[in-house]
């Protein structure tokens, strides 16, 4: 084939892109028409925070842009249908005002949290026990009366429809009465599932598509692990105080020089190798921290968009990027420098869990260092509880399978996190959340533990060989009087042990 029979075929392919409304319009209809962004979200196979993204300011590509095109005409289809059948205004109750399809549910349940859920797979109705598959306030039930079956001896029969409801949604939804005290409250009762619930699903899920091949389900769960990530992060971000910007503007540090290339942002990654081992024959335990990245998702990250600043001072209330020039470290022959291993002096931009890092050694507790001196930051207001829920959710669901020796769910979790950290940047795998400087700081935050847990040792009376990356840490000396052995979260487990002369020790 010639290059010019590459290009044609490349033309080929090119086709068309649907036409999309204009993004007001976009939510316009989706709220007219009573869909919450977590049904729209689940029919396209995308996260709800992606929905939020086409409607504020970011178009979907590819065939997911003409799945939605055909979903909005239809939406309009569908609301023009109805204005057109509706009396006029001026006939119709006041209550009566708001337009929505018939299959949607009535204003009084229409709520920005989201109340109204669609089940993706039937559950016990709370009034009848007989399969449902739609979900209100928590509460799995049938939203038309007439779709409940005959209740159990001694129920309450569900209330008729009344004549002149015909087949349209109730304008309330029966709520269960609470049990006296004593009685048990039914097995139809169901409570809201639990964000863990959708990992130990997406697990059992992968085991019935691959007919129980542990090798096979581990390769769905790893392909899925991206999108699974950002699915769990919505669950766990209902009700949360702040809203998440998943596609801010972004300064020129954190973007890429090249294609190849990195941005100008310093993450501090330790590498480093003790110069000189204490005189004699040593046994070495090389030290492997668990669940590095995972503990690191508890950092102060900002919310929304970066703002410029100059000038020496810190708010511990934001969090960003800052241009530093860093302190003289004097403490090599013992402890890694904290901002790692640097060729070049002068200022460099390092992350919010750096500076803190700096800030706190150079205080009164430690007095390791001089204070950094700070140039200029990018920063917005921030939490570090933002992806608490999150967190937990993975941790919950890794310690439940330490228990159970559940090896595919603990690949599957890690792939969870991990990913989700490795792909908010700028990345084909994940177009949902472009935030490099999250990536940047939840980075640092894993070197910045791991360092601690160093200083800890050396405080003990250990004596630290190396530090690497985010999870190994080589020590001489009883390490079991300062770090718990074991697989979970906070605690270490034995990499390998070697013995090591004065002068033997090699890289």
């Amino acid at each position: 084939m010639s290059d010019y029979d590459t290009i044609d075929s490349l033309l080929a392919s090119v086709g068309p892109q649907a036409e999309l409304p204009t993004l007001e319009f976009r939510r316009s209809l989706r709220e007219r028409a009573g869909l919450s962004k977590a049904q729209v979200a689940r029919a396209l196979g995308v996260s709800a925070s992606t929905v939020s993204a086409w409607e504020t300011g970011r178009d979907p590509a590819g065939e997911t842009r003409t799945r939605y095109a055909y979903l909005l005409e239809g939406l309009s289809a569908k609301l023009t249908t109805s204005n057109d059948n509706s009396p006029p205004a001026a006939e119709q109750p006041a209550a009566e005002n708001a337009v929505y399809v018939a299959t949607s549910p009535p204003p009084e349940l229409e709520h920005d949290s989201d109340e109204v859920e669609t089940l993706a797979r039937a559950e016990p109705c709370v009034l009848c026990g007989a399969p449902a598959r739609v979900r209100v306030a928590g509460f799995v039930q049938h939203l038309d009366p007439s779709d409940c079956r005959a209740p159990s001896a001694g129920t309450p029969e569900p209330p008729a429809p009344r004549p002149d409801q015909g087949t349209r949604t109730p304008s309330r939804t029966a709520r269960p009465s609470r049990p006296a005290s004593g009685e048990s409250r039914g097995r139809a009762f169901q409570e809201p599932s639990k964000p863990t619930d959708l990992i130990h699903e997406a697990v059992h899920a992968a085991l019935a598509e691959n007919r129980g091949n542990v090798e096979a389900a581990t390769a769905t769960l790893l392909r899925r692990a991206i999108p699974d990530a950002m699915r769990l992060l919505d669950e766990t971000r209902k009700g949360a105080r702040y809203d998440v910007i998943a596609h801010p503007w972004i300064p020129d540090i954190l973007r890429k020089q090249t294609s190849r290339g990195a941005d100008k942002i310093w993450e501090a990654r330790p590498k480093w190798t003790l110069s000189a081992l204490p005189p004699g024959r040593h046994e070495v335990t090389a030290l492997d921290i668990n669940g590095a990245y995972l503990s690191a998702l508890k950092t102060h990250l900002p919310l929304g968009q970066l703002e410029h600043s100059t000038g020496p001072a810190h708010d511990r209330r934001r969090a960003g990027v800052h241009l530093i020039t860093p302190p003289v470290w004097e403490h090599d022959a013992v402890l890694p420098n904290p901002i790692g291993q640097r060729d070049e002096p002068g200022p460099l931009w390092v992350t919010e869990p750096t500076l803190r890092l700096l800030l706190r050694l150079s205080g009164p507790k430690h007095r390791l260092c001089e204070p950094p001196e700070i140039h200029e930051s990018y920063t917005s207001g921030a939490t570090e509880n933002l992806l608490e829920k999150f967190r937990i959710a993975l941790k919950d669901a890794r310690d439940t399978a330490l228990t159970h020796g559940d090896e595919l769910t603990l690949g599957y979790v890690k792939a969870m996190y991990s990913k989700f950290v490795s792909t908010m940047g700028e990345s084909n795998f994940n177009r949902e959340l472009y935030r490099p400087d999250w990536m940047h700081i939840i980075r640092s935050q894993a070197f910045a533990n791991l360092w601690m847990k160093a200083l800890k040792a050396y405080d003990s009376g250990l004596s630290i060989v190396r530090a690497m990356g985010t999870d190994e840490l080589h020590v001489i000396g009883d390490w079991r009087r300062v770090f718990p052995e074991g697989h979970r979260v906070n605690e270490v487990k034995v990499k390998e042990t070697y013995v090591t002369e004065e002068a033997g020790m090699g890289e």
